[in-house]
C-alpha cells in the first residue's frame, strides 16, 4: 500500500488543474515517459532499456546522455533507431544529475506526456516495480519510490552507505518540516502539472539535492506526495556517481532551506 508523505487528500494548488489531459489515459496517467540520465552507462544501458520496455510496453524511454566517452550516447542512438518508444537527448558535457532531469522534463512536457519518471540506469531502480508507482500516482500528484518505509529495503549496501542515507533523510525530514522517510530517493514518478508549476529555471541544485529540492516544491505547493516501498539494488556494472562534493552540497542546501522556511523565506 503507497505511504501518504504529504497532505492527504489535497488536489493540488487552487486553479492549478494542469492542462486538458493530464488525467488521460484509462489507468489515469496517460501518457507516460521514462527519463534516464547516462554517464559512462554503456553496460547497463540495452538491459535497462530492454527491462523498462517489458514492465511497461506502452511507455516511452528518453535517454538523457551527457556526451560519455564510452559511447553510450552512440548505443542509445542505435537503440532508439530500432524501438519508436526509446529517444535520445544529447547533452553536451556532465553538468549534473539536476541539470540532465531538468533537461528531460522540458522535453517530456514539450512532448505532452502525462506522466515524468525518474529512473536509474545502473539497474538499482527496478523497471518491474514501475506498475506499482504507476499505480499510486492514479490518487497522487508525486510518488517516490521509498526505501525506508515499512516494505522498502536496499540490497548489497554496505552500512556505511545505509547510514549516510538514513541520516540524510532524517536531517531533511527535520530541517524542512516534511514528513518524506526518502526524499533523497530518485525513483519517482510525477504528474505533467506538478513539474509545470514548480519553476524549473529556478532550480539549481545537482546530485542527490535535486531529489529533495523538487520533493520539498512539491509539498510546499500542496500537492498529494506518496511514498510507496522499493527495493533498491546497488549497480552491478559502472562506478558510483556518489561523490564529496554531492553529500557537502545535500547538506549546505538542506541548511539553508531551513533557516530559510524558519525566517519565512522562500528559497
Amino acid at each position: 500500500m503507497p505511504n501518504s508523505a504529504a497532505l492527504e487528500g489535497n488536489e493540488g494548488p487552487e486553479g492549478d488543474e494542469g492542462p486538458e489531459g493530464d488525467e488521460g489515459g484509462a489507468d489515469g496517467v496517460g501518457r507516460v515517459l521514462v527519463i534516464i540520465p547516462t554517464y559512462q552507462e554503456r553496460e547497463n544501458l540495452p538491459v535497462i532499456v530492454k527491462r523498462v520496455r517489458a514492465a511497461v510496453p506502452e511507455a516511452h524511454i528518453l535517454v538523457a546522455d551527457d556526451n560519455s566517452p564510452d559511447g553510450t550516447g552512440q548505443l542509445a542512438d542505435d537503440l532508439a533507431a530500432d524501438d519508436d518508444h526509446v529517444h535520445v537527448l544529447h547533452r553536451p558535457g556532465k553538468e549534473g544529475l539536476g541539470a540532465a532531469y531538468v533537461a528531460g522534463f522540458r522535453w517530456g512536457l514539450g512532448e505532452g506526456f502525462d506522466t515524468l519518471v525518474e529512473m536509474d540506469a545502473d539497474g538499482s531502480h527496478q523497471p518491474e516495480q514501475l506498475p506499482k508507482l504507476l499505480d499510486a500516482l492514479t490518487t497522487a500528484d508525486v510518488v517516490l519510490g521509498s526505501r525506508w518505509v515499512y516494505g522498502g529495503s536496499v540490497e548489497n549496501w554496505p552500512k556505511s552507505r545505509e547510514a549516510l542515507s538514513r541520516g540524510a533523510n532524517l536531517y531533511a525530514r527535520v530541517a524542512l518540516g516534511i514528513p518524506l522517510r526518502d526524499a533523497t530517493g530518485g525513483y519517482r514518478a510525477y504528474r505533467a502539472k506538478v513539474l509545470r508549476s514548480l519553476d524549473l529555471a529556478t532550480v539549481r541544485s545537482q546530485g542527490y539535492c535535486f531529489q529533495v529540492d523538487l520533493a520539498l516544491r512539491s509539498v510546499r505547493r500542496g500537492y498529494r506526495v506518496v511514498e510507496v516501498p522499493i527495493s533498491f539494488v546497488d549497480r552491478e556494472f559502472g562506478a558510483s556517481k556518489m561523490s564529496r562534493a554531492i553529500v557537502l552540497e545535500a547538506l549546505g542546501r538542506v541548511t539553508l532551506w531551513g533557516v530559510q522556511s524558519r525566517l519565512g523565506r522562500k528559497f
